[in-house]
């Protein structure tokens, strides 16, 4: 007699997600893309391509370096825009009944504060993500999530014109993430998500020059992967918010790292380029762990790192 499946179901932020499997902004397109790729409706939620207020074109080429177990990046959050958003991609996405979460970004506060009151009147998107490792130009270019008071006023400004579902992305290129967390829990967050790109670089000893024209860019993949487990383990028990978890996620052992140190639900990112339908075999990893194991609740999995005696 077979087992009864496990029960994946997770809950961010107020939301209720079928599995804890969600992709990551920026490297899932606005969904549509991966629609002959990936059964859609299996995934936990779909977080889309950051977006701000007009349409960005990002950074000049070369923009993307391979790297030994992973991927630098600097492609300048190049995105159609907000209103164009609206107008084209959500009208498919509508049609699914996975959750849409909206990755947002500014350069100001009002930037943020903006994109969320116009989110706040669409019903079909489930919440809003906030990418706050953006230059904040008013505080000389310090990134908002590297300053946790700067990180603390943008959380409240932008809860204070919302009552969507709250997740604030943190950046790891910080020296106690903790902190930050921590200050935007207070201003009302309702998740964090962790980590962004860890800043990186890559010299071409040919020319001698970077071979970004950017110069850095994030760093991504299976390399940074022992430096989230750690944040996210830090974060989930300095917070009383669920942790979302991120970076180099490659399969469902790489996943249940992040779910045993603490977090409620994990992204997939770099993950989607080497293999389009990755997401759907974590899903099936989980569930196939759980059920060899007689697990039948996901929430038994999180947090239940046992530390040496």
């Amino acid at each position: 007699m077979d087992k009864p499946l496990p029960d994946l179901t997770t809950r961010i932020a107020g939301l209720t997600l079928p599995n804890p499997v969600m992709t990551a902004s920026g490297t899932f397109g606005y969904g549509g893309e991966f629609r002959d790729l990936v059964d859609l409706g299996r995934l936990g939620a779909i977080i889309v391509k950051g977006l701000s207020l007009q349409p960005a074109e990002g950074n000049p080429p070369p923009r993307i370096v391979e790297t030994p177990c992973g991927m630098l990046n600097a492609i300048g959050l190049e995105n159609i825009g907000i209103d164009a958003f609206r107008a084209t991609r959500l009208k498919f996405l509508r049609k699914l009944e996975t959750p849409i979460i909206v990755n947002i970004y500014g350069q100001r506060e009002q930037d943020y504060v903006a994109l969320a009151e116009i989110i706040e009147d669409e019903p079909d998107i489930a919440a809003i993500e906030v990418n706050i490792s953006c230059p904040n130009v008013k505080a000389g270019g310090i990134a908002f999530g590297v300053d946790a008071r700067a990180a603390a006023d943008l959380t409240r400004q932008i809860r204070n014109c919302t009552t969507k579902p709250l997740i604030l992305k943190l950046s790891p290129n910080v020296t106690d993430i903790t902190v930050i967390a921590r200050a935007v829990e207070a201003e009302g967050a309702d998740a964090v998500s962790l980590i962004n790109t860890l800043t990186g670089m890559a010299i071409d000893i040919g020319s001698r020059r970077p071979k970004l024209a950017n110069i850095t860019g994030g760093l991504s993949g299976p390399a940074i992967r022992p430096v989230a487990v750690r944040m996210v383990w830090q974060v989930a028990n300095a917070v009383d918010i669920p942790v979302i978890g991120i970076g180099g996620i490659m399969s469902g052992r790489d996943a249940l790292e992040f779910l045993i140190a603490g977090a409620s639900a994990i992204q997939v990112g770099t993950a989607n380029f080497v293999n389009p339908g990755v997401t759907m075999a974590i899903i099936d990893d989980l569930c196939d762990f759980m059920r060899t194991r007689d697990i039948m609740q996901l929430s038994d999995l999180v947090g239940s790192l046992v530390l040496p005696s």
